[in-house]
C-alpha cells in the first residue's frame, strides 16, 4: 500500500499519524504542493485529483483524508483497537459527525488563517490587511469554541474515554496556524490538555516528527521563492484572496 503525502498538509498529517501510530504498513510517497509535484504527468496517470493525500491499495486509489482514514480503520480492523473507529453505531456517529462538520468549519478557518500569514505576502505583495485577518481569526475563534463546547465538553476525547481519528484530524487541524505563529491553543487549557492527551497516544515523539515541516516557516519561505510553479498560479491565488 502506498500514500501520497505532504506533512504541510493538515489532511496529510491526520493519515500519516494514524497509519504510523497503528504500525499499519505503507510506502510513504511524498508530493510537495508548494513545488507543484501534484501536477507531474506521474501524479496525474495516478489520479485526476490533483491533491493529498492520496492511497494506492494495489489498483485501488482513493482520495480525500476522511475516506482513507476510516477505509484503514477497516481494512485493519483486526489489528486496529475499535475505538478509533467504534462499531457501535451511535459512538461512530459522533466520529461522522465531527469528521463532517470540520471540513466547513474547524478545518477551513484553521486553513484559511495559515494561508493569509503563508501565501498572501507572496501572492499579493504585502502583509494581508487587518480586517482580513481579523475576520479570519474570529472564524477560528468561534470554530474553537464549537469544538470545545460541543463535540468535546467535559470529555477526555471527542467520543468519551477512548480516542477516535475524529481527535487526530480535530488536533492536526488546530496545529495548522502554529505554522506561522497563530496558536489556537492559547488560552484554552481544556483544549490543550486534550492535545496532550492526544499525543501521548499517538506517541509525543511521532507526533512532533509529524509536525517539523509544518513548524519550519524559513523553510517553507525558501520553497516559494523564485518557485515557477506558485508564480504560475498567482493569478488563481489572486482571486482566492480578493
Amino acid at each position: 500500500m502506498e500514500l501520497y503525502l505532504d506533512l504541510v498538509s493538515p489532511p496529510c498529517r491526520s493519515v500519516y499519524l494514524f497509519a504510523r501510530a497503528l504500525g499499519i504498513p505503507f510506502d510513504f510517497k511524498l508530493v510537495e504542493l508548494v513545488a507543484g509535484q501534484q501536477h507531474t504527468e506521474e501524479f496525474g496517470k495516478l489520479t485526476i485529483v490533483r491533491k493529498v493525500p492520496v492511497l494506492k491499495d494495489g489498483s485501488f486509489i482513493l482520495t480525500e483524508s476522511t475516506a482513507i482514514l476510516t477505509y484503514l480503520a477497516q481494512k485493519c480492523s483486526a489489528s486496529v483497537a475499535d475505538h478509533w473507529f467504534p462499531a457501535e453505531l451511535q459512538q461512530r456517529a459522533r466520529v461522522n459527525e465531527y469528521l463532517s462538520w470540520q471540513h466547513l468549519n474547524l478545518r477551513a478557518h484553521c486553513s484559511k488563517v495559515f494561508l493569509l500569514k503563508t501565501l498572501y505576502p507572496f501572492v499579493m505583495g504585502s502583509e494581508a490587511p487587518k480586517e482580513k485577518m481579523d475576520a479570519a481569526l474570529e472564524d477560528l475563534k468561534q470554530s474553537l469554541n464549537l469544538l470545545e463546547e460541543k463535540f468535546l465538553q467535559d470529555k477526555a476525547f471527542i467520543v468519551g474515554s477512548k480516542i477516535s481519528v475524529a481527535d487526530v484530524v480535530a488536533v492536526v487541524e488546530i496545529m495548522q496556524p502554529l505554522g506561522n505563529g497563530v496558536d489556537g491553543f492559547e488560552g484554552r487549557p481544556k483544549l490543550t490538555a486534550w492535545r496532550e492527551r492526544v499525543k501521548k497516544e499517538l506517541g509525543t515523539k511521532l507526533f512532533e516528527q509529524a509536525h517539523e515541516r509544518l513548524l519550519d516557516s524559513k523553510g517553507l519561505q525558501q520553497k516559494m521563492q523564485n518557485n515557477s510553479h506558485l508564480e504560475k498560479l498567482k493569478p488563481v491565488l489572486q482571486k482566492f484572496f480578493n
